[in-house]
C-alpha cells in the first residue's frame, strides 16, 4: 500500500495526514517531490508538477519497497486523484501490477476497517524503470501536433472555460480540448466509486476516445491521471501531457483558447 494523499490549496500536508492515520503498513510518497521532478511550481516553465526521470522513480520506489514485482495499491482522500498519478508513473515505467484503491482512505475509515499511525519499517528493493513509449507526451511533441490530436480536460469545467485560475499565471485551455474532468468518472453520493466500466465507456466514446486516442491534460499533470486509468477501465487509453496547463499557459508564444 502506498499512501498518495495531496491537497492543491496547501491547507494541509499529506505527510502529516499520513502520519495521524493510515491504511496498516502503508508508507507514503509526496505529489511534489516523490511524483515530480525537482523545478516545478507556480509559473515555472517546466509546469506545476514535471514528469520524474527513470533514476529518479527508480530511487523513490526502492525506497518505498517496490520491486519488480511486487503489487502495488495506491490510495488517497481525494476519490483516487492523486493516487491516479502514481498509478500511471508505474505503468509508463513498465511496472503493470499497479492499481488504485476505489475510494481511498474515505471508503476505508468509513467502512470501519483498522488504521495504523506507526510507520512501517519497509526494506528497500531495487527498481529498475524504464519509459515506455506512448505514455506521455513533451510539451514540444504536444506544441507541434495539438491541432491533430483529441484532447480532453481534466479540471473542472470553470477552470476549462476559463471563468476562474486559482493556481496558474493565465486563465484558459489548450485550444480544442473538450472538457472530461475527473470528477465525472465517479459516482454520486457521499463515498463516490469508479462508475461501471460500461458507463465510462460511453462517456469516453461520446468525446470521441473509442475513435481516437486522447491526450489528457489538466492542471499539472495528477489529475489528468484519473482520466487515464478511466480510460484503462473504460477499455481504451490515453496518453498524458505531463506539463500540462501549468507548463503551456506560461509560455506566452502558445496559443489559449477560453469560453
Amino acid at each position: 500500500m502506498i499512501d498518495v494523499r495531496w491537497y492543491l490549496d496547501r491547507s494541509r500536508s499529506g505527510r502529516d495526514a499520513w502520519r495521524s492515520g493510515h491504511v496498516p503498513g502503508a508508507v507514503f510518497v509526496d505529489v511534489d517531490s516523490d511524483l515530480s521532478a525537482p523545478g516545478g511550481g507556480r509559473g515555472a516553465r517546466v509546469g506545476r508538477h514535471p514528469w520524474p526521470p527513470p533514476e529518479q522513480v527508480e530511487l523513490v520506489m526502492s525506497r518505498a519497497g517496490v520491486s519488480s514485482s511486487t503489487r502495488v495499491v495506491a490510495y488517497d482522500d481525494a476519490g483516487g486523484s492523486n493516487a491516479a498519478r502514481l498509478w500511471v508513473l508505474l505503468r509508463a515505467h513498465g511496472h503493470e501490477p499497479a492499481f488504485v484503491l476505489d475510494g481511498g482512505f474515505t471508503k476505508w475509515v468509513a467502512e470501519g476497517r483498522p488504521v495504523d499511525v506507526v510507520a512501517p519499517h519497509v526494506k528497500a528493493t531495487s527498481f529498475h524503470a524504464r519509459l515506455r513509449p506512448g505514455f506521455v507526451i513533451p510539451k514540444d511533441e504536444m506544441a507541434a501536433s495539438y491541432r491533430e490530436r483529441l484532447l480532453l480536460d481534466a479540471r473542472a469545467p470553470e477552470r476549462y472555460r476559463g471563468e476562474v485560475e486559482p493556481v496558474d499565471p493565465r486563465p484558459g485551455r489548450i485550444p480544442g480540448a473538450k472538457s472530461a474532468p475527473w470528477e465525472g468518472n465517479l459516482t454520486e453520493g457521499p463515498l463516490p466509486v469508479f462508475r461501471a466500466a460500461d458507463d465510462l465507456r460511453r462517456r469516453y466514446a461520446a468525446l470521441g476516445a473509442d475513435r481516437e486516442v486522447p491526450v489528457v491534460s489538466c492542471g499539472s499533470g495528477v489529475s489528468a491521471c484519473h482520466d487515464l486509468l478511466a480510460l484503462h477501465l473504460a477499455g481504451l487509453r490515453g496518453v498524458l501531457y505531463a506539463g500540462s496547463w501549468s507548463e503551456w499557459c506560461v509560455d506566452p508564444e502558445l496559443p489559449i483558447a477560453t469560453g
